[in-house]
């Protein structure tokens, strides 16, 4: 029997973690302790840095909740969520690109008619989003869904607002000719919770905690790959260090600023507005995996 030295641990630990019928979840093991061990003999951790690490996850787990998820938070800021949803989502070049769904999206939120607002009652200043839903080539996609999120004018989803339900987010459907109309309020750059192990950590850095204006788009249609993404408003002062490394220069557009008056989905608007617009191509099914 071969006995453990510090020398040797590794390659005991790896071959122990082998013994796995699964070729997928062996790969992903070995793996994972060959990077964990090498990481850990890389910083030399003293035993109360490894408790505090300990101690730091746990408190991370703890915060999690339905509508918080500390976990996927610490994933975006490390730059790991962006480079997974990269990897899973390589796509024709003129698709659309991706970007990361983040730490806020609620599942089964309100239908809301087409070029109806989502943001009824929230402050901020009025925006319209409108454009088509179309695949590479240009050809429109009907019925298209459009799950969207965002922050109110004030930088708060609705996880972040006590008994809010069904706030700063709605599904829509892209018409016969692929067209969507969205109204909405204008989202602004806002600070990532940092009330919780993540802020924590950010605090000992000098990296900004800051994420620029966007608005989240889920969309799917069948016979098409969906699309987690973005629309940035350009010009954010914290396009260029989005804590989460979410900004794709595809994805920023001109929040184009109006007088009070016909808003594009025949609303009269009795203040300024913004109309944003932006055409999302999606890639067929068998294109995206072939693009993989």
């Amino acid at each position: 029997m071969t006995y453990v030295t510090e020398e040797n641990l590794t390659d005991l630990a790896v071959e122990r973690w082998s013994n796995i019928p699964d070729p997928r979840l062996r790969q992903i093991m070995t793996s994972l302790v060959k990077h964990l061990h090498g990481f850990v003999r890389d910083i030399e951790p003293t035993q109360q840095e490894w408790f505090a690490a300990i101690d730091w996850l746990t408190r991370t787990g703890q915060i999690c909740d339905a509508k918080r998820q500390e976990f996927i938070l610490s994933s975006d800021v490390l730059g790991i969520s962006m480079l997974v949803d990269s990897i899973n989502n390589r796509a024709p070049g003129a698709a659309t690109p991706s970007t990361v769904e983040g730490p806020f999206h609620i599942a089964n939120s309100p239908e809301v008619a087409d070029g109806g607002n989502m943001a009824d009652g929230a402050p901020g200043i009025p925006c319209f989003i409108t454009g088509k839903i179309t695949d590479i080539d240009g050809k429109p996609i009907a019925g298209a869904m459009l799950d969207m999120w965002q922050t109110d004018g004030d930088g708060l989803y609705e996880a972040q607002i006590e008994g809010a339900e069904g706030y700063m987010r709605g599904i829509y459907h892209s018409n016969p000719d692929g067209s969507y109309s969205v109204r909405t309020v204008a989202p602004i750059g806002y600070t990532i919770p940092m009330d919780g192990p993540v802020g924590e950590l950010m605090r000992k850095t000098k990296i900004s905690h800051m994420r620029p204006a966007h608005v989240h788009f889920h969309i799917a249609a069948p016979g098409y790959k969906s699309l987690t993404t973005h629309l940035f408003q350009k010009g954010c002062q914290f396009i260029d260090t989005d804590v989460v490394f979410g900004v794709k220069e595809p994805l920023i557009v001109e929040f184009i600023e109006h007088p009070a008056g016909k808003a594009p989905n025949g609303d009269i608007v009795d203040r300024p507005f913004y109309e944003v617009k932006y055409d999302f191509k999606l890639a067929k099914a068998a294109a995206a995996q072939k693009a993989a």
